[in-house]
């Protein structure tokens, strides 16, 4: 395979899939500068490990100073982006409720905040801060709840959606579900403060063909004119009114749209050939292009979702809709959320419009991709320019993008063991940094699918190329082969893995390539597993991924496994000397603390041994630390991924390297097991810091070709419970190996 430059490679192969762009995308484009968590602004003496969101993100005048809404801590955080790769938390303000959207105007901060106890009652207020001394001026009771506020031309008015959602466990969340919502237009003064005497609600009851007496308003924005556009996402509708005058000049449907080749059933497989018609878009988000058109992101709540993003006009008609381009986008990257399949797929939620020197750009947010993909506008009529796609931290929700600075900022919601977070990228970049693993066209037409790679092992016969290994993500396991010679590495082929002639699952945690061209597959076992527990396997398959072996572990193995088992699997020698390795992720029961076994396995005499392997310690609360590769670099020397469960800076990620020199294995039960001596090799985190995101927690891949250039992958876990991303290191020549 030639080898390809990095333009030519990433940008081609990205631009020529989809209607939306037939020639390769020029840049500049955009990379991640830097990663602010949301708890770093939780205020003195509350705990740092309870939940702490950031969910709508605004920009002061300057573009130096960032608000996001904390809704799990009640209060707006601030953010101090003078310097955009080093954000630092710049203080806390707390509201009464739930703030549930924020802008800034005339240097005061303006908060919409939920106080609903009651969704036949709704309450809310709107909540005033000096953004110089961080002191609260005072608030204004609402019409309702509120969900989304907005500025109009020079910040005369501000502009607030009242949803009054629906109780979503009231007969099934079924609307209609009295009081409507609103948009409520509240005069503000030239010094930015807001005058509650003459809030205004505008009704839009009665507008939509879908529960016309209880509209559901998302989401508003407020173009050059002072036309305000808003979403009634429940209704499926569209309604725009002028500000000034506080009434509605036009509202209509936002239309079906028909879908192919997309994946609609969650059965633990990606498979994007079935269809879809008459999806009703029910959009959230929406942002203005220029003054008679916008653009919303169709992430559907009630009965529809179209997977899309659609460009109108004023007049209501439909000048462009994105198909099912970005359930494929987050396929060919690996961000697919198949467990969202027979729902909204991708579920595109945030939208954001910004002026980038002569380029009008379009930022999409997919909530369950954790994808923002990125869009040229080439004007009225024609389909926009797709440019390239930015991992965002789980969940994005709300993007600003600050153009004077050339600066995306981007909030996601969803805290976990990744918190939630504000991610800031620069434009500038002539070559985009993510994603550094993609996949090409399968024969059938859309991309092959992927992700939650848990193994690799070089190709034997081809410098660059890899052979990939995906976990019980998926119902079916998939040996994937990737081609290295790109930039981004490409997803070429991929192969299920079959048994009697039927596709089979496994929890494949390792594999390794034989020398006749088939592999040695490594299979987690769960002994605790319900209903049936899961044994720990070895396969041997051959080069079309058939199974011709199950190989299990003899009983007096068996009965110590815990369900940290199989993690890597490497082998030495051919023919009747062929060895086979494996790593065990953790300890089992007869192992002493802190050492888990590597097991020696001998195809031709059947026979098992045992090795301990010492593992590092953990002082993280709730951590632990284990294997989670295991490669031969020599007949008698290996390498290891040892990690723990972390993200972040302090974080363990080494490579370590250790000879069976000299060592004779212990049989299966023995007392005495002799212990392996290892050497650091290297620490993967600097690596893990250079895409300024998270320090993501699983490394489980580890590979070296035969040019000796050595490669690491992380784990995606199929997005669910992550934020899908993948980063594919190359490592280079480890020294001290070769």
């Amino acid at each position: 395979m030639p080898s390809f430059s990095p333009l030519v490679s990433a940008l081609a192969l990205l631009a020529c899939v989809g209607a939306a762009a037939q020639t390769p995308a020029v840049g500049p484009y955009f990379n991640r500068v830097a990663t602010f968590e949301a708890h770093r602004n939780v205020p003195a003496g509350r705990n740092v490990s309870k939940k702490s969101v950031a969910e709508i993100v605004a920009v002061s005048a300057d573009g130096m100073l960032l608000a996001y809404t904390d809704g799990e801590q009640m209060g707006i955080g601030l953010i101090d982006i003078r310097n955009p790769a080093q954000p630092k938390p710049a203080g806390f303000l707390p509201v009464a409720g739930e703030p549930t959207s924020v802008t800034i105007a005339h240097g005061k901060v303006l908060a919409a905040v939920n106080s609903t106890k009651d969704f036949t009652q709704p309450t809310g207020h709107l909540a005033v801060f000096d953004l110089a001394s961080r002191k609260a001026l005072g608030t204004c009771p609402l019409f309702g709840q509120p969900d989304s506020i907005a500025l109009d031309k020079g910040a005369r008015h501000a502009v607030i959606v009242m949803e009054n959602e629906r109780d979503e466990k009231l007969n099934k969340g079924a609307i209609p579900q009295l009081p409507g919502g609103n948009l409520t237009i509240i005069p503000l003064s030239a010094a930015g403060l807001p005058d509650c005497t003459r809030a205004h609600p505008v009704a839009l009851n009665g507008l939509a063909e879908i529960a016309p007496d209880d509209a559901e308003p998302e989401l508003v924005k407020v173009n050059a004119q002072g036309i305000a556009v808003v979403t009634l996402q429940e209704n499926n509708h569209i309604v725009l009114v002028d500000v000034a005058k506080r009434q509605v000049i036009q509202h209509f449907s936002a239309g079906t749209v028909d879908l192919k080749d997309i994946d609609r059933r969650r059965d633990g497989i990606i498979n994007p050939s079935e269809s879809a018609q008459g999806l009703l878009r029910e959009p959230d988000a929406v942002a203005w292009l220029d003054t008679t058109r916008f653009v919303t992101a169709n992430e559907g709540d009630y009965q529809g979702g179209s997977r899309s993003i659609s460009i109108f006009n004023i007049d209501g008609k439909v000048e462009w809709d994105s198909g099912n381009f970005l359930d494929h986008e987050a396929m060919r990257l690996g961000h697919y959320p198949e467990g969202r399949s027979a729902a909204k797929g991708n579920e595109p939620e945030g939208v954001e419009v910004g002026v980038f020197g002569k380029d009008t750009l379009i930022f999409v947010g997919s909530e369950r991709s954790s994808l923002v993909t990125v869009w040229r506008d080439r004007g009225a009529g024609k389909a926009p320019e797709y440019l390239q796609a930015l991992p965002a931290g789980s969940g994005p929700e709300g993007l600003t993008a600050i153009p004077q600075r050339g600066l995306l900022v981007v909030a996601s919601e969803n805290d976990g063991a990744a918190r939630s977070s504000v991610m800031i990228y620069q434009r500038g970049a002539e070559t985009p940094a993510y994603p550094t693993l993609m996949s090409s066209d399968s024969p059938a037409g859309p991309p092959i699918p992927w992700g939650a790679i848990s193994g690799t092992a070089a190709d034997r016969t081809q410098a660059g190329r890899l052979f990939a290994v995906t976990d019980s993500v998926y119902a079916t396991t998939r040996i994937l082969q990737i081609d290295t010679n790109f930039t981004p590495a490409l997803i070429t082929n991929a192969m299920t893995v079959t048994k009697d002639g039927k596709p089979v699952g496994y929890d494949g945690e390792g594999i390794a390539q034989r020398a006749d061209g088939g592999f040695w597959l490594a299979s987690e076992g769960d002994p605790d597993k319900k209903p049936a527990p899961l044994r720990n396997r070895l396969l041997r398959l051959n080069a079309k991924a058939e199974v011709q072996e199950e190989i299990e572990l003899p009983e007096a193995l068996a009965r110590q496994a815990t369900r940290f088992g199989f993690e890597g699997v490497t082998t030495t020698g051919t023919g009747d000397q062929e060895v086979v390795w494996l790593a065990v992720q953790r300890e089992w029961k007869d192992d002493p603390k802190g050492f888990t076994k590597i097991l020696r396995y001998t195809p031709a005499t059947k026979t098992w041994g045992v090795l301990h392997y010492p593992l590092e310690a953990t002082k993280a609360e709730g951590g632990w630390v284990g294997l989670s590769e295991i490669t031969a670099v020599g007949p008698e020397t290996f390498v290891v991924v040892e990690r723990d469960n972390q993200f972040g800076d302090q974080a363990l990620k080494t490579l370590h390297t250790f000879s069976v020199a000299g060592l004779t294995p212990a049989a299966p039960g023995d007392a005495k097991v002799p212990v392996v001596a290892k050497r650091l090799l290297r620490n993967l985190v600097p690596e893990l810091q250079k895409p300024r995101g998270y320090v993501l927690d699983k490394v489980e891949s580890f590979a070296m070709d035969s040019a000796g250039q050595a490669f690491a992958i992380t784990d995606n876990d199929g997005v669910d419970g992550s934020n899908g991303e993948t980063q594919l290191l190359r490592l280079g020549v480890l020294p001290g190996l070769r």
